[in-house]
């Protein structure tokens, strides 16, 4: 039988496991998002914007990015927030790295860890750590696409619906449990630039949902379905 990863709503009993089979209650409170960023953070900024009324049930305790210079630690710092960067070159090797970014992460005790344009691959460390409770959206309809060119590989394909998939992350490319997903129209004139730019949009309306709605209501993990409340 598949694992069941459970998780509680987090403004009743919020989740945090700090070891696999140790969870943690934090009644009354609402969920800690880090979000990673990879470049100028508009996905933050929507999130950012959201937790700012306290019916969403979330807020965000840090960012993180792979580099230095991004206009999401920016923002991130503008408003307050804690930021780190852990450079993938800064470190002997991948798993150092990894290593590192799991460290850099857990100091903040997140509820929720928020891929928001993150380019890179987090490691076996990483997921270890905070498998069940990291997502990602991805900008077509998974499992088809994936991968970097996911709008582009759509349009030579010849698709007549692309899309934007939210996912809890797993070892693979894309592969994790879908969380959510929303059509995107493929329209006639339709070119890699502005069906990208459409499919964003979505996108990010999609993500600020299904967060919020994470943080309100809890989820566990049946196999590959996500399953909110309860």
């Amino acid at each position: 039988m598949p694992p069941i990863i459970p998780h509680r709503a987090v403004t009743l009993a919020s989740v945090i496991s700090d070891a696999p089979g140790r969870l943690h209650p934090h009644p009354g409170r609402p969920a800690r998002l880090v979000v990673l960023v990879s470049g100028g953070g508009s996905n933050l900024a929507a999130l950012l914007e959201a937790t700012q009324d306290p019916a969403y049930g979330a807020r965000v305790v840090a960012v993180g990015a792979d580099r230095e210079g991004t206009g999401g630690v920016a923002m991130a710092q503008e408003a307050g927030i804690p930021t780190f960067v852990e450079r993938v070159g800064g470190y002997p090797d991948r798993a150092a790295w990894d290593a590192a970014l799991t460290a850099a992460v857990a100091a903040h005790e997140p509820d929720l860890v928020i891929s928001a344009g993150f380019l890179k691959l987090c490691g076996a460390q990483f997921l270890e750590r905070f498998g069940g409770r990291y997502v990602n959206t991805h900008n077509t309809l998974l499992p088809a696409f994936p991968g970097i060119h996911g709008p582009r590989d759509a349009l030579d394909y010849g698709v007549k619906l692309a899309g934007a998939t939210l996912f809890f992350v797993d070892q693979g490319v894309d592969t994790g449990a879908i969380l959510a997903q929303v059509a995107v129209p493929v329209l006639e004139d339709d070119d890699v630039d502005t069906l990208t730019e459409r499919i964003k949009v979505a996108e990010r309306a999609q993500l600020v949902e299904q967060v919020g709605r994470l943080a309100r209501e809890g989820w566990r993990i049946e196999g590959r379905r996500v399953r909110l409340g309860g």
